[in-house]
């Protein structure tokens, strides 16, 4: 096995269903995962009915991006999430401030 190590910043933000650690709701189809170009996505929390992706759970997708700094990763995980939508969707929106 041949590893290569990537030597880019990685930083990952999590959407999660409104009402998530408590009790959530489920099965709210999610928009937007086509646009997404300039991050990567981590399905936890959905699932697929018919042709639709939705959400299955309290922790739904995470986006992480990839940058030269902190500040350029953390860019594109946020504008990528901005593409998503589902019903109830939440984000922190202080993910990498106070490092």
């Amino acid at each position: 096995i041949k590893l290569k190590i990537d030597k880019r910043v990685a930083v990952t933000v999590m959407s999660v269903s409104g009402g998530y650690p408590e009790k959530y709701n489920k099965g709210y189809a999610i928009k937007g995962l086509e646009n997404i170009k300039d991050a990567i996505i981590f399905h936890s929390g959905t699932i697929i009915e018919g042709d639709k992706v939705v959400t299955n759970g309290g922790r739904v997708l995470t986006l992480t991006g990839l940058g030269n700094s902190m500040q350029e990763a953390l860019k594109k995980s946020y504008k990528g999430l901005k593409k998503i939508q589902f019903k109830e969707m939440y984000y922190r929106n202080d993910i990498g401030f106070d490092l």
